[in-house]
């Protein structure tokens, strides 16, 4: 199907007339895009012609390969965009569950990171050090979102929740970090504050306030993937 984009037209009106997500109309139609310089936020183009078009499947394949460029791996090196947490080893903790379930690092960085020669030497009490991933890396996240029931009540960083606040909960980010997070499918952006611990369901990566999950059309899916980077 082809089209011509109107004055007026959304990027929802036109991604459900051709009925491709976001990043496949991007990928297919990257002509027809840009992102302002201002907002950072993705429009399309009006007179611009676009189309749906199945030939796109080489650049559908692209976009699944950048978006295992982008999965959430460190990469070797201590440039200066590294951040760095330590952590101290609970009882039945294991190197291979610490990397993948808790940091979602490979083990030899961890190992190479900490001079270990045998990973099933860890022991309760001691303390190892972290690379997490570098400004440049976007991560794909789980994200939940919290809000009315909790607000007002206190977080892990001692301060009040506020659900219409930039903020959103971590695992293990410290308290204070920024981090950049995109909706793929629609290609809105916010920027947010770490000021939580959580979540605590298994499968998530994140907790976002409901003031973060309203601005990234989220609210309604409840659990969705998202981008997030550290900056």
């Amino acid at each position: 199907m082809d089209y011509q984009i109107r004055k007026g037209d959304s990027i929802e009106k036109v991604t459900r007339l051709l009925g491709v997500s976001w990043e496949q109309f991007r990928q297919i139609n990257p002509n027809a895009v840009s992102r302002s310089r201002k907002t950072g936020r993705w429009y399309i183009k009006e007179g611009a012609a676009v189309s749906n078009s199945n030939s796109f499947q080489g650049a559908l394949s692209n976009a699944e390969a950048s978006v295992k460029e982008n999965s959430p791996r460190v990469k070797d090196g201590g440039g200066n965009n590294n951040r760095w947490i330590s952590y101290k080893v609970k009882q039945g903790d294991t190197l291979s569950a610490l990397a993948e379930k808790k940091f979602n690092v490979p083990v030899q960085d961890i190992m190479k990171d900490n001079g270990l020669q045998n990973p099933s030497l860890l022991r309760a009490g001691q303390e190892i050090k972290i690379r997490i991933p570098s400004s440049e890396q976007k991560q794909v996240v789980t994200a939940s979102w919290y809000g009315k029931n909790h607000h007002g009540k206190k977080m892990a960083n001692g301060n009040a929740f506020d659900m219409n606040a930039a903020t959103l909960a971590h695992r293990y980010l410290p308290f204070g970090t920024r981090v950049e997070l995109e909706n793929p499918g629609t290609g809105q952006m916010v920027k947010a504050t770490v000021t939580d611990r959580g979540p605590f369901v298994s499968g998530r990566d994140v907790d976002l306030s409901y003031g973060l999950a309203k601005k990234l059309s989220v609210v309604e899916k409840g659990v969705s993937k998202l981008l997030m980077r550290v900056i």
